[in-house]
């Protein structure tokens, strides 16, 4: 390796007509590791994601432990431990908070909790509003773990309430000594 056969930045190389040595990738050509997504950036391709895209993975104890681990890492701090848009940046008061998973309105239309996989898994790609893109934090395989967790948390937000208790009854006397 004492005389790289390579060439330096900005030499001059007599192979090609333009004398550059720095050349760019062979059309169509593909990164490696690089995992093909086809739905732009756009309402188009959110569409297009809500309607095609499904959940991989199977929905499980391990899942959803990992998504619960991405989601405190990666969204917790806006969203909120349970989803409600309560993170600890919404409460310093500098950020309007995102919608509840569970009983919120999503910008784009519609109910938090109705929305599909391929809508969560495509905003968590590309982000919304103030939320920014997080494709290259997340990896697919991660986005999905998400992405079940966060319907988890739309179905706990959803629960209903426990039941009122019966008002007739007697109130507890707390003034008995207790012997």
């Amino acid at each position: 390796m004492y005389r790289s056969p390579s060439y330096k930045t900005y030499e001059v190389n007599a192979l090609f007509a333009d004398s550059l040595s720095a050349r760019l990738p062979v059309a169509g050509s593909i990164p490696r590791d690089y995992i093909f997504f086809n739905y732009p950036s756009s309402n188009e391709g959110y569409e297009a994601a809500g309607r095609d895209l499904k959940n991989p993975f199977e929905s499980n104890a391990v899942n959803l432990a990992e998504g619960k681990r991405l989601y405190t890492n990666f969204c917790m701090h806006c969203h909120g431990e349970t989803g409600n848009g309560d993170g600890q940046l919404i409460g310093t008061g500098k950020f309007p908070p995102p919608p509840s998973y569970s009983s919120g309105v999503s910008s784009r239309g519609g109910n938090m909790r109705d929305l599909t996989d391929g809508k969560i898994y495509h905003t968590i790609t590309y982000g919304i509003n103030l939320m920014g893109p997080h494709a290259s934090q997340v990896n697919p395989a991660e986005r999905w773990k998400i992405t079940m967790y966060v319907h988890e948390l739309a179905k706990a937000g959803t629960a209903p309430a426990p039941a009122a208790s019966d008002s007739t009854a007697a109130p507890k006397d707390s003034t008995v000594a207790m012997n």
